[in-house]
């Protein structure tokens, strides 16, 4: 497999290519195969039995006491630091071992949950294209993998703009569509296969980047917390979250996702007899879980790390595709290799006796 080109981040210099003079941008597209013919995702989400989420990246990031997250775009800007890009490529190369051993489609997300305009700024990386550049560093990282690499696709992850644990903090959603749509477009310009808003408490703003999002002309995902009685954090019932949503935004969702949630609150939130419907079962497609069966309040506020063990994750979470039809199946704060691991070798077997 090739090596990850390593580049500086300013270097905007142009290289003699035959009789061309190209960019460092441009020669690692040629040399390493960027924007291969792949399948729209609509068609790809479609065509998959199920789809294998990467695990936690952040919060693995950040239990390494050599490691420094940056207070405003997190990881972000890890991959313009050698030793702090290697420690990023790492952990993706993990999720990419494993669904390459067990030949799953797997998705991975762009490093950009916190790269919104304001904090790039705040951060002093404006001169930078950093939503372009993570998703070039993953794309590249993929393209290592061959035919297999097909299987694997890439969303431009978002978030909203304050806590994602707060539903207090949340924007109304015009502002939400005006906040958000810089980073969005920078994400579709740049080549992800498709757009995911994630960890979202409430519904006006995950309105508004739903409509951001829409605007890009992009296939886009969008995701929830959620709690036990099958409401948001904001206490909206799902079914008027994704009715709500459905309506407000042309084109609506592809589909809808929870992340940050345990699979037993997600179990309990998707058979809410008054706040859950059928139409909540066909929309959302899947979950990113995290090990600790507690709530938003008591994550945020825990000063250690929750974690289950790894086999009982996969098989709670590989449950999910069995008991719901749900696709896309990962992890989120407390997984690593070990939890996406025994998800994935759950996954297989469950598939190969369907």
């Amino acid at each position: 497999m090739k090596e990850l080109v390593q580049f500086h981040p300013k270097d905007r210099r142009k290289y003699r290519v035959g009789g061309w003079h190209i960019s460092i941008y441009q020669w690692m597209r040629i040399n390493y195969g960027w924007k291969m013919n792949r399948i729209p995702f609509a068609e790809f989400l479609g065509r998959s039995r199920c789809i294998l989420g990467e695990g936690a990246v952040i919060e693995r990031l950040r239990r390494n006491n050599d490691l420094v997250i940056d207070p405003h775009i997190v990881n972000s800007g890890f991959i313009y630091d050698e030793v702090k890009r290697a420690a990023l490529a790492a952990i993706c190369r993990q999720y990419l071992d494993i669904g390459f051993e067990h030949g799953l489609p797997l998705l991975l997300s762009t490093p950009t949950w916190r790269a919104g305009r304001e904090r790039i700024a705040a951060a002093g990386y404006q001169e930078l294209d950093v939503n372009g550049d993570n998703f070039r560093f993953l794309d590249a990282l993929r393209n290592n993998y061959g035919e297999y690499s097909r299987k694997v696709v890439i969303c431009g992850l978002l978030s909203c703009r304050g806590d994602a644990y707060n539903p207090a903090d949340a924007l109304a959603p015009a502002e939400a569509r005006e906040f958000h749509a810089w980073q969005a477009t920078m994400l579709a310009e740049a080549g992800v296969d498709f757009l995911l808003a994630a960890t979202l408490p409430a519904l006006s703003e995950a309105a508004g980047l739903a409509l951001a999002m829409a605007a890009t002309g992009m296939p886009y995902i969008v995701s929830f917390v959620v709690r036990p009685e099958g409401t948001l954090l904001d206490g909206t019932p799902l079914k008027e979250a994704v009715a709500a949503i459905d309506a407000a935004a042309t084109p609506s969702p592809l589909a809808y996702l929870v992340n940050c949630t345990h699979a037993s609150i997600f179990r309990s939130a998707l058979v809410h007899e008054v706040n859950s419907s059928s139409l909540v079962r066909e929309r959302v497609v899947g979950l990113l879980a995290n090990t600790a069966a507690l709530s938003p309040e008591e994550l945020d506020n825990s000063v250690g790390l929750v974690e289950e063990d790894p086999e009982a994750f996969g098989r709670n979470v590989a449950g999910l595709h069995g008991e719901f039809g749900m696709k896309i199946l990962g992890g989120c704060c407390g997984t690593d290799d070990r939890h996406i691991g025994w998800l994935a070798k759950q996954l297989t077997r469950d598939l190969a006796t369907s």
